[in-house]
């Protein structure tokens, strides 16, 4: 590899992480804000699919992320913050990142909300120093307010992410490979 084409790589991922950063206010989201941002988002999912509010009743916590800025262009980056709670009350903040490699181009904005389903994908996840979600997830997509899966299959899972909101247009980019790390807002 040339030494223009890496650095021409380097400057793509510093662009790609920089326009993931701006919108999500890093280093200016108090918890007040992240909190604010979380009942706009879990208002918006509830009004929006109808079908969330019985993953909910299923769920033993819940992390929403309610503004996840992704952007790519073949290196990519994603990052967002938000607020995980049991019984609707917050008992953590986090952020969300995730950085990819490969054919990729765009930008979006989206929000997700992780369902813990059971005590122990809640409790591995809180005891862990940075969580990446995995395999044991499954995702429900909504589509313009239809419903989402939420069948025996997939609220057997131990997390079900639930995706929402996109705007913009990125391809080749997925949720997977996203950390999350425990945070002080």
């Amino acid at each position: 590899m040339t030494d223009l084409s890496r650095r021409t790589l380097l400057l793509a991922g510093g662009a790609s992480l920089g326009l993931a950063a701006c919108g999500n206010g890093v280093g200016s989201n108090g918890a007040a804000k992240i909190d604010a941002r979380v009942d706009a988002t879990r208002s918006y999912m509830l009004r929006n699919f109808t079908s969330s509010q019985q993953l909910l009743d299923k769920s033993v916590g819940v992390l929403y992320m309610p503004l996840m800025t992704e952007a790519g262009f073949g290196v990519g980056g994603a990052f967002g913050r938000g607020a995980l709670r049991i019984n609707n009350v917050t008992v953590d903040y986090y952020s969300a990142a995730s950085a990819s490699f490969g054919f990729q181009i765009g930008a979006q904005q989206y929000a997700h909300a992780l369902f813990f389903m059971t005590e122990k994908a809640l409790a591995d996840f809180r005891r862990a120093d940075g969580w990446e979600l995995g395999a044991d997830a499954r995702y429900a997509l909504p589509d313009h307010g239809a419903a989402i899966g939420t069948d025996t299959t997939t609220t057997l899972a131990p997390v079900v992410v639930q995706v929402f909101g996109q705007s913009g247009l990125i391809v080749g980019a997925s949720l997977a490979g996203t950390k999350y790390t425990r945070i002080l807002p």
